[in-house]
């Protein structure tokens, strides 16, 4: 019997480094004709903590991913802003995806530009993949709570440069308000900034033991003061009916 693709011993699994930790796959998801959906969710939920891109930890969801490149070819941004960028596999993919689009629409150069109070994690991790990952990425130290951390970021990025910013941070009001007050200024008319992760505030979505909360609120505020008032709420852009985001689909308002 030849040896399974997911097997550590087989070739397929075992052609690329691996990090310490990393299996072969992650989980799988089983479904169940006519079972309630949120039971659905709460393995899918369990899922995604223990998934992986090249070898890294990706903790998204496949189907928000398959939005944020929807949105990388319809705004066409220069560069993403992740604030928070955990063990990195969310860094690389970001960049992969602007260098896969970009073959089809050449430009300038794209960039990613990782925050996080701690980068250590995310960059060793893309080092481990991509020896030359400072050509396309910069990590920036730094908490998202410090009103100096947008001009540090502002350092990263070419003059003038069109940015989808992903706010992935604590998921606590005082973050999620700060992050949009502090990097919206990024987002070009028709560009997007995603807040992610609300469901922590929805209790029938909200990972159990989760210590965040007021994601909502902060989003909800900010869109009805100053900050806010050139950006639209898309919750149509929540494509496959499933999101760890619900109502942090944020697009800037064309002139």
């Amino acid at each position: 019997m030849p040896p399974r693709r997911d097997d550590p011993s087989s070739p397929a699994a075992s052609s690329a480094p691996r990090a310490p930790d990393e299996p072969a796959l992650p989980g799988q998801v089983v479904v169940e004709a006519g079972e309630p959906v949120e039971a659905y969710w709460r393995r899918r939920l369990a899922q995604h903590t223990g998934d992986w891109y090249a070898g890294l930890r990706l903790q998204k969801f496949p189907e928000d991913l398959r939005v944020y490149e929807h949105l990388l070819w319809a705004a066409n941004p220069d560069a993403v802003i992740e604030l928070g960028s955990h063990r990195g596999g969310s860094t690389l993919w970001f960049r992969d995806r602007l260098a896969a689009l970009s073959r089809y629409r050449p430009g300038p150069a794209r960039r990613v530009v990782a925050v996080s109070e701690d980068v250590g994690p995310a960059n060793e991790g893309v080092a481990l993949r991509d020896s030359a990952w400072h050509d396309s990425i910069t990590f920036v130290e730094g908490d998202v709570l410090d009103p100096a951390l947008p001009e540090l970021v502002a350092a990263a990025l070419p003059d003038g440069a069109s940015c989808l910013v992903v706010e992935d941070t604590a998921h606590r009001y005082d973050t999620t308000l700060s992050a949009l007050n502090g990097f919206a200024r990024f987002v070009k008319p028709g560009g997007f900034f995603v807040v992610e992760d609300a469901v922590v505030d929805l209790d029938a979505l909200s990972p159990a033991a989760h210590g965040g909360g007021g994601v909502l609120a902060a989003v909800t505020d900010w869109l009805a003061g100053d900050g806010g008032a050139g950006f639209a709420q898309r919750r149509e852009l929540e494509l496959y009916g499933l999101t760890s985001s619900p109502y942090g689909w944020l697009q800037r308002r064309l002139p």
